[in-house]
C-alpha cells in the first residue's frame, strides 16, 4: 500500500479534546492509516492511502467535526484543449497532485478551478501536472488584473494563431476545390493529367503535404498526448485518424503500391474544415467571455483623494486605503466601493445591480465602486478595495459559478468518456462489413439519394478503397466537441447574463437548481417589506382604580391589599419614554424605530440598567429603577404578567398589519407601543408573477399571526402559507419541514437570522440589502432589493436549462444522425469534416445568441396584476 500525508492547517481548536476529535475523525475513515492534530499549533498530519480514501473526504470529516482546514482556491488558464476529454485528462493530472483536493477543467472557458492544500501542492505543481498531461497553463503571478489580462492576451494569441492556420491551409487547398468542382461537375474534362510536365497526382502531393505537415501537426501531437500520456482518446485522434487515413492511402496509391483513387484533396481540406471550425470556436469563447471582461474594464482607473488638509491629488486606483476620501465629480466613475460623507447626487448603478434609473446618494449612503455619479459632488470614504470590492466579488462569484458544472454536464461527460473509443470501434467494424460484404450492403443502401456522394459506392471504387473511405468518415463525422461544449458554453454565458441583471449564482448547479423550485419562501422584513420601521401608535392602558369600602371608607379587605399594590395607570409619553429607555440597549429595528419615534417627540430616555435581550420575544431591563418588559404576548406570560387588559388593542393594531408590542412596569401591563413597515412596491407583483408561474409563495417571520397576516393579504399570499411566531433558531426547521413535504423550496431573506434557513434551503437567496453572513450562506445573491428579482433568477436559471438542452439535442441528434450515415457510406471524408466543424460553431453560436435574453422583458405583462 502506498501511503500520502498530508500537512494541515485546522483552525476552531481549543484545547486537547478538540485535537482527540479530529484525530478520532479522521481514523474512523477507511484508508486514513494514522491521523494527529495538535490544537498548540493548529496543526495536523494525516498518512492515508490515495487509492481508498481522497483528500475531499478528509477535508469533509474535518468539517462534519465541527473545524476546517486551510485550502485555497485557484482559476489556472490553459491553452491548447480541443474537447471535453481535454478537460477530464487535466482534471486527472490535476488530482493525481499531492495536496490537490478537487480540480475542475472547463473546455468552454479554457480554465481549471483548483482547490488544493497550500501546505503540500504549489501552484508550480499545479502547472507541472498540467504540462505533464500536454497542455499548456497560462502562468499568474497573484496580480488578478494581470492574470486576467494575460489569459486574454493568451486567448488572442491562439485567435490569431488559428487564422494564419486557416489562411495557410485554404491558400493550399483552394485549387483542390477547382480539381473536386470538375471531377464531379465536369467528369474530368477541364484539368490536364499533367501540369508543366508534372503527373497530376503529385501536384496534388505537393499542394496536400504542407498542409498536413503544418496543420495537421498539432492533432498528430496531442493525439500522441493524449494516447501515449494520458491514456485515453479525444478528438484529436479522430481527426488525425480521418486525414491520416486519407493522406497515406493516396500515397500509397501515387506510389503504385495500390491501385485506386487519389484523396490529397480530402486530407488538406479536412485539416483546413477542422482548423477554420477552432479559429470560429476560439472566437465565439473570446465573445463569450467578452460581457465579462467589459464588466472588469468599467472600473475606474484613478482617483481623485482629499487628504485631512484639503489637499487633492490623483492616485493610481490600487493606491487607495480603505478610510481614504475621495472626491467624485458629475461623470466620473466611484473608484471603489464606500460611504458618501459629504453632498448629494444621483448615481448610475446599472453595471452592478440592471436598474436603469439613477439612485439618489447623499450623507450616510452606500455607494459600489465603478458606478457613475451623474450630477452633484460626492466626497465618499472609501470602505472596501481591492479584491473586496462589489464588482471583484461580482466577476469572482461569476468565475466560480462557470467551474461549476450543472448535474446534467454529467450526462455528457459520461457520453464524452466512452464516445471517441465507441466512435474508432464503429468506424472500423463498418469498414470490416464493407469489405467482406460489399455486394450484399450496397444491394440495401445503394437506393438512397444520398449513394453518389461518395462516387457511387463500392460499385465505382475498389473495395479496400471504400472501406477505406468509409473508415474515415465514421471517425470524421462525429464531434465530441459539440458534446462537451453544450453545458459549459450555455453556462458561461448565463451565469454572466445573470451578474449584468444584478443577480449572482454561487454556481452552475445552483443555476440549474433554481428552474426547480416549486415553492418559494419569504422572509417578511426586509425582504417583502422595506425593513425600516417607524412608530405608529403608543396606547397607555387605563387600570381599575382600587376597589372603596361600601361606607366609602377603606378599601375592602378580601383582595383589597392586591389593589393597594397595583401601580397606578401612566400616560402615553411615560409609556413610550419607560419602552424606549430600555430599547436603548437593543439594536433591532423594531427597538430603534420605538427610540427614534420618542426622540421625535423629545422625550428624556434613560440609560438602562440589568439590560437582557429575550431573542424572538423582546427586551427586559430596569430604568430608574422599576422593571420594564417590551414585547410580545410570550414575554409576558414568561414573567407572570397579565396582558388581558391590552388584548383589544394589540388586535386592532394587528389586524392592521401594524407589529404592537405590550409593555409591561413593575409587573403589570402598562401599554402598547406599535411600529409598522411599508409593503415594497414590487412585493405583490412578484407574488403574482410567481403565482403565475405556478410556485407556491409562502411567509414566514418572527412576527405575530394577525401581522403576518395583513402583509400576506396585500402582496396575495393565501393565509394558510403564512407561518409566524417562527423564531430565529426555528427558521431552518420551518423551511426543512416545508422540504419534507416534497417541495422545492428556494429561502429568501436578508438577515443573520435567516442564514441557517437560506443554507437548508434547496435554493438560498440573499436579497441585494441583507447582510454579509446572509450572502454568504446563500446560493443567489439578488443585488437589488427588489422582490421581482427572485422571479428574474428564476427565469435565468429556466432560459439557461433550455439553452443547454437545446445544445445537447443537436449535439447528440447531429451524431446520432450522422454517424449511421457515415457508416452506410453516404458521406464523403471531407463533407464529414465540414459538418464536424460546423457542429461545434453551431453550439457555440447558440448560445452566443443567449446574451441577447432579457429576463425582466415580459414584466410589463404583470400590468393586470398590479395593485
Amino acid at each position: 500500500m502506498s501511503t500520502q500525508t498530508a500537512h494541515l492547517a485546522i483552525r476552531g481548536m481549543s484545547c486537547a479534546n478538540c485535537s482527540q476529535t479530529i484525530s478520532d475523525a479522521l481514523e474512523s475513515i477507511d484508508g486514513v492509516v494514522e491521523a494527529n492534530a495538535n490544537f498548540a499549533t493548529d496543526e495536523g498530519t494525516v498518512e492515508y492511502d490515495p487509492e481508498a480514501v481522497s483528500l475531499a473526504e478528509i477535508y469533509a470529516a474535518i468539517n462534519e467535526a465541527g473545524y476546517s482546514a486551510e485550502r485555497a482556491t485557484r482559476s489556472i488558464g490553459i491553452t491548447d484543449m480541443s474537447c471535453a476529454n481535454c478537460a477530464d485528462a487535466n482534471e486527472r493530472a490535476l488530482e493525481s497532485v499531492p495536496g490537490v483536493v478537487d480540480a475542475e477543467a472547463n473546455y468552454a472557458t479554457d480554465e481549471a478551478a483548483v482547490e488544493y492544500n497550500p501546505a503540500d501542492a504549489s501552484l508550480e505543481d499545479l502547472y507541472a501536472a498540467i504540462e505533464g498531461a500536454g497542455y499548456t497553463p497560462v502562468r499568474d503571478d497573484g496580480d488578478e488584473d494581470s492574470d486576467q489580462a494575460r489569459r486574454d492576451a493568451a486567448r488572442q494569441a491562439e485567435i490569431r494563431r488559428q487564422r494564419r492556420l486557416t489562411i495557410f491551409g485554404a491558400v493550399l487547398s483552394a485549387p483542390f476545390l477547382v480539381f473536386l468542382a470538375d471531377m464531379f461537375l465536369l467528369d474530368g474534362a477541364l484539368l490536364p493529367e499533367t501540369i508543366f510536365g508534372v503527373e497530376f497526382g503529385w501536384v496534388e502531393f505537393l499542394l496536400a503535404t504542407p498542409v498536413q505537415i503544418v496543420l495537421g501537426r498539432e492533432f498528430y501531437e496531442n493525439s500522441y498526448t493524449a494516447l501515449a500520456r494520458n491514456r485515453t482518446a479525444n478528438m484529436d485522434v479522430l481527426i488525425a485518424l480521418g486525414s491520416s487515413t486519407a493522406y497515406l492511402y493516396s500515397l500509397v496509391v501515387l506510389l503504385g503500391l495500390l491501385a485506386g483513387s487519389l484523396y490529397f484533396d480530402t486530407a488538406a481540406l479536412i485539416l483546413v474544415f477542422i482548423t477554420l471550425g477552432n479559429y470560429l470556436e476560439a472566437r465565439s469563447k473570446g465573445q463569450a467571455s467578452d460581457a465579462l471582461r467589459k464588466l472588469l474594464e468599467m472600473e475606474a482607473e484613478t482617483a481623485t483623494v482629499v487628504d485631512k488638509d484639503g489637499t487633492e491629488r490623483e492616485v493610481p486606483l490600487e493606491d487607495v486605503a480603505v478610510g481614504d476620501r475621495m472626491k467624485v465629480r458629475p461623470g466620473e466613475k466611484i473608484p471603489t466601493d464606500g460611504v458618501v460623507v459629504d453632498g448629494q447626487s444621483a448615481v448610475d448603478e446599472s453595471m452592478v445591480t440592471g436598474e436603469s434609473v439613477p439612485v439618489e446618494k447623499e450623507s450616510g449612503d452606500e455607494v459600489v465602486g465603478s458606478t457613475v455619479n451623474e450630477n452633484g459632488v460626492l466626497v465618499v470614504e472609501a470602505t472596501k478595495v481591492g479584491a473586496d470590492t462589489a464588482l471583484q466579488q461580482i466577476v469572482q462569484t461569476v468565475k466560480e459559478a462557470q467551474s461549476r458544472q450543472p448535474e446534467i454536464q454529467n450526462l455528457a461527460d459520461r457520453i464524452s468518456a466512452y464516445f471517441v473509443p465507441a466512435v474508432i470501434l464503429n468506424a472500423a467494424l463498418w469498414a470490416l462489413v464493407w469489405f467482406l460484404f460489399p455486394e450484399a450492403l450496397a444491394a440495401v443502401v445503394g437506393a438512397l439519394p444520398l449513394w453518389g456522394l461518395v462516387g457511387g459506392g463500392p460499385a465505382a471504387l475498389s473495395t479496400f478503397e471504400f472501406a477505406v473511405v468509409v473508415f474515415a468518415s465514421a471517425v470524421l463525422i462525429a464531434c465530441p466537441c459539440a458534446l462537451g461544449l453544450a453545458t459549459p458554453a450555455a453556462t458561461m454565458v448565463g451565469s454572466t447574463l445573470g451578474a449584468k441583471n444584478g443577480v449572482l449564482f454561487k454556481g452552475g448547479d445552483v443555476l440549474e437548481r433554481a428552474k426547480d423550485v416549486d415553492t418559494v419562501v419569504f422572509d417578511k422584513t426586509g425582504t417583502l417589506t422595506t425593513g425600516e420601521m417607524t412608530l405608529t401608535d403608543v396606547v397607555a392602558v387605563e387600570r381599575d382604580e382600587p376597589e372603596a369600602a361600601a361606607d366609602g371608607g377603606e378599601p375592602a379587605a378580601d383582595g383589597g391589599a392586591e389593589s393597594l399594590t397595583a401601580p397606578p395607570s401612566i400616560d402615553e409619553d411615560e409609556v413610550l419614554r419607560l419602552a424606549a429607555s430600555a430599547e436603548r440597549g437593543s439594536e433591532h429595528p423594531l427597538a430603534q424605530a420605538i427610540v427614534e419615534g420618542a426622540n421625535d417627540r423629545d422625550l428624556d430616555l434613560a440609560d438602562p440598567e440589568d439590560f437582557e435581550n429575550v431573542p424572538g420575544h423582546g427586551v427586559r431591563a430596569t430604568v430608574e429603577g422599576r422593571e420594564v418588559l417590551v414585547g410580545n404576548r410570550r414575554l409576558l406570560e414568561g414573567e407572570g404578567v397579565d396582558s388581558a387588559p391590552a388584548a383589544a388593542e394589540m388586535e386592532r393594531l394587528e389586524r392592521e398589519g401594524k407589529t404592537a408590542m405590550l409593555v409591561a412596569v413593575d409587573g403589570a401591563v402598562a401599554g402598547v407601543v406599535a411600529d409598522a413597515d411599508t409593503v415594497k412596491e414590487s412585493a405583490a407583483d412578484a407574488v403574482a408573477a410567481l403565482r403565475e408561474r405556478g410556485v407556491d409563495v409562502m411567509l414566514i417571520t418572527g412576527d405575530n399571526e394577525r401581522t403576518a397576516r395583513a402583509v400576506a393579504e396585500r402582496v396575495g399570499i393565501d393565509p394558510e402559507n403564512v407561518r409566524a411566531g417562527v423564531l430565529p433558531e426555528d427558521k431552518a426547521d420551518a423551511v426543512e419541514a416545508i422540504q419534507a413535504e416534497g417541495r422545492q423550496a428556494m429561502m429568501v431573506g436578508d438577515g443573520v437570522n435567516d442564514a441557517p434557513a437560506l443554507a437548508v434551503a434547496h435554493v438560498g437567496t440573499a436579497i441585494g440589502s441583507g447582510t454579509d453572513v446572509a450572502i454568504e450562506a446563500a446560493d443567489v445573491t439578488l443585488m437589488r432589493d427588489d422582490p421581482l428579482d427572485v422571479v428574474k433568477a428564476i427565469r435565468i436559471s429556466d432560459a439557461t436549462l433550455q439553452k443547454i438542452k437545446q445544445n445537447l439535442v443537436w449535439a447528440l441528434g447531429y451524431n446520432t444522425t450522422l454517424i449511421p450515415l457515415a457508416s452506410l457510406g453516404l458521406l464523403q471524408p471531407v463533407l464529414a469534416a465540414g459538418a464536424m466543424a460546423l457542429s461545434s460553431v453551431s453550439v457555440l453560436s447558440n448560445s452566443l445568441l443567449f446574451r441577447r435574453y432579457t429576463p425582466d422583458r415580459d414584466y410589463e405583462l404583470l400590468g393586470r396584476f398590479r395593485r
